[in-house]
């Protein structure tokens, strides 16, 4: 199967997967800013932007995990719905 195939039907996945190499390359790069510095006033923007920054990013990528393992549970239950609904052609 191509890449391109599979980011076209796994995009929330790969999506996810982008979301959270940004998030730990935030908080990493917001622990080297922190760790540069010795006064607390210092410290607090790269806090700021490394480390909220770093958490919103790894929480969009858990949503849109989930969302696609849901999706997933959907599209299995309704071919077990319509399994289960189609009429006995058994003789």
């Amino acid at each position: 199967m191509k890449i391109s195939t599979l980011l076209r039907l796994q995009w929330d996945r790969a999506l996810a997967v982008l979301a959270a190499v940004v998030g730990a390359v935030a908080l990493f790069l917001g622990y080297l800013g922190t760790s540069g510095t010795d006064l607390v006033a210092g410290q607090l923007p790269y806090l700021i932007s490394g480390g909220l920054c770093g958490m919103f990013a790894i929480t969009i990528a858990a949503t849109l995990w989930l969302s696609a393992d849901f999706r997933d549970e959907w599209r299995e239950l309704r071919t077990l719905r319509e399994h289960l609904m189609e009429p006995d052609r058994t003789p």
